[in-house]
């Protein structure tokens, strides 16, 4: 299988259990998506570059502004002709339009919004030559994607089967046998990147350019009497592809500008100042601070200052702790690192825990606040996106999409809208009330436990790729590979044991955890009860994980006789 150790470990999968590409990605529906999205990267690495590659189609331009007014510092047009060997065909011959018609009304499009000079414009997708490259300068490009070419100078031969770990000259495999056949060098790459760039420098000669800016957007250069003059070429009319806007005063043709994503003004600014002395010394720090909703993203900037100093590995555990009450804006605790406590006194918006790196997101309602938590929506839609490590406990109800591709984080929460748990890979996430309709699609691994206190769940879950289990009380005598424990051992072990055994011990200790952070009076009925409580969970287990993980185990048992002898 082409998800092997090495991939299962940088993905944050399990190795052999394939992954799912869902094709809109779970956290962008709107523009107003992407622009939270790029937000959060920026806030947690500042001098990163945030890129957005669209399609070259009709419309594309308009995309791009949106881009653009997104406050993405990149841009790729990708035209029809580029695409990965593993795309299924239709993708390959229906989708799309030639780079040039969508490079070409992108230009267009941000001169006339005066957007041009603020995002670096890049083309690809068929790329091969250095008149390819002066073309795609003249019509507004910046940059230039070479992929495939590149790949040929290495040895690819195009077979078109890179998904499915069987490239014969070893470019797209993890196959050691295949891999062996691999013949390129550095040098062939170098070698054909040199000819490209020996051809474009004729042409810029030619052409009179000093160098590659000064020809970027001068449509006004590209000649094309030729082509319309060639029979073949008959009634084609360019002159809307090589329409030239003018500038606004003051403006270029070219990227000469930084976006402003408004970083000054992040709270997290004052709480890096404020946790000082844990970021220099790993000496424990307690803040303590207010939040309104336009608080986007808190504790991003933060954790980025953290995994700059430390690494994934973070600071010791609850080293900074974060008390903050009111209303938290999109994204709160995003990317939050190991060894930051966020603990939230009042309600989230949308992706609370997003990208959660080994933090603890605790978000629970006022003490004064005299209602349900099984009917009190607490945080809002697509909570623990992408989330690799940590726990989050939240004292009520999650919106939509709870959990959508979680690879690693520990999670507890009163109840869920639908899609629940949506293409997870890894972790264990509790859900003490009510869930949505269509809870576990395309969960692929991790392990979910649900109350389901009047049996309707099965009718709820999205049994494709699941089982459902009853929890046995009966304690495992087997140790497996370890019981599962009170607190976490470092982001990479966040201290639920043998997923294969434990059930009743883990939820146990999910519960007491939660109450613990929370005070949720729900955890504490249901482990006053728990003989009767226990009966009413239901262990939500994928196929392929439970059987990776059984071939894991046998694995793991065979080097130990091997070790014994």
């Amino acid at each position: 299988h082409k998800v092997d150790k090495t991939i299962g470990a940088t993905r944050h999968s399990t190795p052999g259990v394939g992954l799912i590409s869902p094709p809109p990605p779970p956290a962008i529906y709107s523009i107003e998506d992407l622009a939270q999205l790029i937000h959060d990267l920026k806030n947690v690495n500042q001098k990163a570059r945030v890129s957005v590659k669209l399609v070259s189609e009709v419309g594309v331009g308009t995309v791009a502004a949106g881009v653009s007014k997104a406050r993405a510092d990149h841009v790729t047009i990708s035209g029809y002709e580029g695409g990965t060997g593993a795309s299924p065909l239709t993708s390959l011959t229906h989708a799309g339009s030639p780079w040039e018609i969508g490079l070409a009304e992108t230009q267009q499009t941000l001169l006339l919004n005066n957007l041009r000079s603020r995002i670096a414009v890049q083309a690809d997708g068929g790329l091969r030559t250095g008149r390819d490259v002066a073309v795609a300068a003249l019509l507004g490009a910046d940059e230039f994607g070479f992929a495939t070419a590149p790949l040929i100078a290495a040895g690819c031969i195009m077979m078109r089967k890179c998904h499915l770990n069987t490239c014969p000259v070893g470019v797209a495999t993890q196959d050691p046998v295949l891999r062996a056949r691999f013949t390129g060098q550095p040098e062939h790459v170098i070698n054909y990147f040199f000819f490209v760039a020996e051809e474009l420098r004729a042409i810029m000669a030619e052409m009179g350019f000093k160098t590659v800016a000064e020809m970027v957007g001068r449509v006004d250069r590209l000649d094309t009497r030729k082509a319309i003059h060639h029979w073949k070429a008959q009634g084609i009319d360019l002159s809307r592809l090589l329409h030239q806007v003018e500038p606004v005063a003051g403006t270029t043709l070219n990227w000469s500008g930084t976006q402003d994503h408004g970083l000054e003004n992040a709270l997290d600014n004052d709480l890096i100042a404020a946790a000082a002395d844990a970021l220099d010394n790993k000496q424990a720090v307690r803040i303590e601070r207010t939040v309104i909703n336009v608080n986007r993203t808190v504790g991003a900037m933060l954790s980025g200052e953290v995994a700059r100093r430390y690494g994934h590995a973070g600071l010791p555990d609850n080293t900074i702790h974060i008390s903050v009450r009111g209303v938290a804006g999109q994204s709160f605790g995003a990317f939050l690192a190991h060894g930051v406590t966020l603990d939230l006194t009042g309600d989230a918006n949308d992706y609370v825990g997003k990208g959660l790196s080994g933090g603890r997101v605790i978000v629970r309602q006022p003490d004064h606040v005299d209602r349900l938590a099984t009917e009190n929506i607490i945080v809002g839609n697509t909570v623990l996106y992408g989330a690799i490590a940590g726990e989050a406990f939240f004292n009520g109800v999650g919106g939509e999409r709870f959990a959508v591709r979680n690879s690693g984080a520990v999670a507890v929460v009163e109840g869920t809208g639908d899609h629940g748990c949506e293409y997870m890979t890894g972790g264990v996430v509790a859900v003490l009330g009510k869930t949505g309709r269509n809870f576990a699609a395309g969960m692929s691994g991790g392990v979910a436990y649900v109350y389901d206190e009047d049996g309707q769940f099965p009718q709820l879950c999205n049994m494709a790729q699941v089982d459902l289990f009853p929890i046995s009380p009966e304690r495992d005598e087997d140790d497996g590979t370890g019981r599962p424990q009170q607190r976490t051992n470092g982001p990479a072990d966040p201290g639920m044991g043998d997923m294969l055994r434990h059930d009743a011990e883990r939820l146990r200790v999910l519960l007491e955890r939660h109450h613990l952070h929370t005070g949720s009076k729900r955890a504490r009925a249901l482990l006053d009860d728990w003989e009767n409580a226990l009966g009413k969970f239901v262990k939500v287990m994928p196929r392929d994980y439970a059987k990776a993980l059984k071939q894991l185990e046998a694995e793991r048992l065979e080097a130990a006789s091997v070790a014994a002898e």
